[in-house]
Parts: structure tokens; sequence; C-alpha cells
């Protein structure tokens, strides 16, 4: 039995994972919906360990997420190598385009963007053994008939060479989408996600001897599905498969596990599993069994364990770690690195947290049930509107705050809970003097808004249940995210607020 391998590979908000090999490395992205920088790209060398190395999308040029509603924007990007270079297209929900980047170093910058001609969305690239590139998608927002369709491109320029031509339309499932097109032996298999995103997703496939069919349906499909299975891990599906350098197959796909009772905030992770080959040609992921949260991969390529992150982020390199994303596209001078050496500046912006605009943030993803965030703020304001703090969030219109403000002339402590159209402040004491410790404590049920002495002794001042930031409770394909934030609540304000470290811990 080989060394034990864990699900999920990505935890958190790491949604429509793609991958692609480059010898014995692996890259893999993900969605990243209307955060910026968009796609975040990783490595690994064992397909278990994955560090994050970079994004896609890194300059406005490339992402316009201006008013771009929660879980809006950019999905279900595919990501290939071919021939020295790697290949991201994606789709943007703001834009309505299909649009592809690339390079070839995926660590460092990708190029503006080609436009893509042809509609739909889950866009994906194959490029053949005989030269042709196919541009894969599905059929939502263009086309009444629901199913797969596909043309041939020129790279180079993103020109489509050919008709839009329909592929497949599943197997009856709703939704038919996610499709990736790869070849195998004398086959071209045809990769599909059905069912929606929750708990009836799943994956189907099918394959032809012609990259435009017919298409046959895999007799048994669904490949991958744990509708009505009791597992830890549910919604699976949105799989792409990659064959390692030792000849194995492998699959990675979404999924999500809950924190209590029916409700998940981590939102959809990626988990990974092993694929085989019946005799007559078919894949079978898993061997057909229900996945686990512990595998034992005897088929894994030796592990390759990269050093684990720092959990105290100073605020002392001269650029923001990979883990921070903004909320749209950021305004420059409403945060920076280099006005106090060692602190995060974050300006009082108009723009709140409630608003389909860029605030003042700074947020990372939450990615254990268990975990705390913590930090060190140095804000004083002067008006009642102006607030510095901790948050986490979900959307716009679902989050909570533990925030340094003025009530009554008073520096004070608030706790805020925001849950669809309601909003509250729950909980206020008195600012301590000097720098303020906040911190949030996050478990299974609750999160708990704490204010830390010097010790680092917590005095709880609020909770929040986990319910009231999940999918079931706020929609959309996202997961809670903590984050760093300053407002002037709608007006604009000179006042700034300085952090001088951010703490992750999981427990």
């Amino acid at each position: 039995m080989g060394s034990p391998a864990f699900n999920p590979i990505l935890p958190g908000f790491y949604p429509d994972p793609s991958l692609c090999r480059v010898g014995g490395d692996y890259y893999l992205a993900n969605s990243s919906f209307e955060y910026f920088p968009g796609v975040p790209i990783f490595h690994s060398r064992d397909l278990v360990n994955w560090r994050q190395i970079g994004h896609a999308l890194t300059r406005e040029s490339q992402l316009f997420l201006h008013q771009a509603k929660c879980s809006d924007a950019i999905g279900a990007p595919s990501l290939r190598y071919h021939q020295g270079r790697f290949y991201m297209v994606t789709f943007n929900g703001v834009t309505g385009r299909n649009f592809y980047v690339s390079t070839t170093d995926p660590a460092g910058e990708w190029s503006e963007p080609v436009a893509l001609e042809q509609r739909g969305i889950d866009p994906s690239l194959h490029f053949d053994e005989d030269g042709r590139v196919f541009l894969t998608t599905n059929g939502t927002g263009w086309n009444p008939v629901r199913g797969l369709y596909q043309c041939e491109i020129e790279i180079e320029t993103g020109r489509q060479l050919t008709p839009t031509r329909f592929l497949w339309p599943g197997t009856g499932g709703s939704y038919p989408e996610a499709p990736h097109l790869f070849r195998r032996g004398g086959f071209y298999y045809l990769l599909a996600a059905e069912g929606g995103t929750a708990e009836c997703h799943m994956v189907t496939v099918a394959r032809s001897r012609d990259p435009y069919g017919p298409f046959e349906s895999c007799p048994g499909n669904p490949i991958l599905s744990h509708r009505s299975l009791m597992s830890p891990i549910q919604a699976t599906g949105h799989a792409d498969f990659v064959e390692d350098h030792r000849g194995n197959w492998w699959a990675v796909f979404l999924g999500i596990r809950y924190a209590s009772g029916s409700f998940h905030n981590l939102g959809r992770e990626t988990f990974l599993a092993p694929v085989t080959w019946t005799n007559d040609g078919w894949p079978l992921v898993n061997d057909g069994q229900t996945i686990s949260l512990e595998l034992p991969f005897d088929e894994l390529p030796p592990l390759h364990p990269w050093p684990s992150p720092p959990a105290r982020d100073d605020f002392d390199a001269p650029h923001l770690g990979l883990s921070w994303v903004f909320l749209r596209n950021p305004n420059a001078g409403d945060w920076s690195l280099t006005e106090r050496s060692g602190f995060l500046r974050l300006r009082c912006s108009p723009v709140t947290l409630n608003d389909l605009a860029s605030p003042a943030l700074l947020a990372r993803r939450q990615q254990h049930f268990g975990c705390t965030a913590a930090t060190v703020l140095e804000f004083d304001p002067v008006e009642e509107k102006e607030e510095s703090g901790m948050c986490v969030l979900i959307s716009n219109d679902h989050h909570c705050e533990i925030a340094v403000t003025r009530r009554e002339g008073r520096r004070v402590v608030i706790v805020r809970r925001t849950i669809g159209d309601l909003s509250c402040e729950v909980a206020r004491t008195p600012a301590p003097p000097g720098a303020v410790r906040l911190a949030i404590q996050a478990d299974r049920e609750n999160y708990h808004f704490q204010v830390l002495d010097e010790r680092g002794q917590p005095t709880v001042l609020a909770r929040s249940p986990v319910r009231y930031l999940s999918t079931e409770v706020a929609g959309g394909f996202t997961g809670a995210m903590f984050g760093l934030y300053a407002t002037g609540n709608g007006t604009a304000s000179p006042n700034t607020a300085l952090f001088d470290w951010f703490d992750y811990v999981s427990h």
C-alpha cells in the first residue's frame, strides 16, 4: 500500500479545476469569478501537493470586473500546454465573451486576451495530433438546444476556421457543461458535467472516432457522481483528466464538504481520484467506487511536498502574497505596502462591502473548517462613518465584520452581521487604546468575533452561525473569505488604516 493522499487536494474556494502535464510537472487552474487577480495557477510534482505560483489574469486589460455580481465573471477555465506554450481559455460573464491568454512561463505574466467568436461558456481547447485546434463549449445563453458545441480555431489569432457544430446533448441530465475533448488510442473522448453544480452534479463521457462525432455515450455513465450517497464529499463533478509521466491516469474534479447539517461555507473544492480503463476502452473513476477523504494511491508519483507557507504575513515584502485577492478591479490608491514600511495601508474608501464595486479590501480564502484569522490594526476614526477591521464574507450581501469605528464620540469595536437585506450591529465595546488586535475564529458551527489582549487572550464579542455564510443561504459559486478592509461608508475620507500583520492558522 502506498503513501496515503488526502482530499481535497486544494481545500477552500478552488472550483472547476483544469490541469495539464509538462514532463514530470503538473499545472492546475481554477475559477475565480469576481476576484482579482483571476485564475490562480498551481504547480505540483505528485498531483497531491500543490503550491500557487501565480495568476493567469493580473491586469485590468485581461480582466474586466467592474460591477461584476457575486459569482459572475471568470468561470471554468481550461489549462493546456502545446509546443512550449501554456494556454488558459475561459469565459467572462461581465463581457459575455470567451477568450484565452498564453505564456511560456505559467508563474510569470500572461499575454493580452485573444477573443473567441464561438459563444457559450466553459470553453476548452484541444490540440490535435494533426495540427488542428478545437474549441469546445456548451450552448448556454445562445442556443436553445442544450448540449456541447465545437469549432476549429487558428491559435495564433483566435479566428474561427469552421462553423460551430453540435456535438452531444449529454445523457439527459440538466445543464450539460464543462466539456473537455481529448484523444486516447483511436478515440476522441468528450468529458462533460451534468445535473447542475449541487448535489446532483455528475461527470459523463462519450467517445467517437471523429472529433465531431457522432458520439457514443459510455454505458457506465455517470462515471463519477456522489448523488444519493452518504459521503463527506458531495456535489462531485466538473472533471478534467491527465495522464501522468508514468502512464497512469487521474481525474481532478470539484466537490463540497458540509460544515454542519446541509450547509457548506468553504466553497467548491478540488479533489483527485485515479482513472483506469476497461478492456473496451471506457474510463473508470476510482474503479466506480465512492471517493474518500483519505486515499492510498499506490500509483501516485513519489510524493513531493512543498514548504508550508508561513502562518503570518508581516506585509514586509515588496508585493502582496499570492493568497491575497481583491473584490473586482481594485483602485490603486486604496491600498499600499510602501506608504509605511512593514504595514498594509488601506484608505477609507466610500465603497462598502455591500456595494457592487471594489471596496478597499484584501481577502484570502478560508480553507479549513477550524481556523483563526487575526490581525493588529492601527486606526483612529474621526467620523462615525469611518471604520476598519476584519470581515468574513461570501458575497456582497452575506458577510460579518469586526471593526474599529466611532460611536457617540467614542472609539469602539463593533460586530456587524449582514444577511441579505438585514444588517445589524450585534455587539459594541470600547476600543482599547492604541493598536487593536482583532480575530475571527471559525469552527463547523460558528464564527467567533474576538478582541485579543497583548498576550493573545481573546474576549468574544459575538458569534454568528456558519450557515448564514454558506452557499445554501447566500447562493453563488464562491466560498467564505477572510478580509481586511476600510471604508467611509459612502463618504470619501482621507483617513487610513494600518495593518501590521495578518495570521491564518488552521486547527
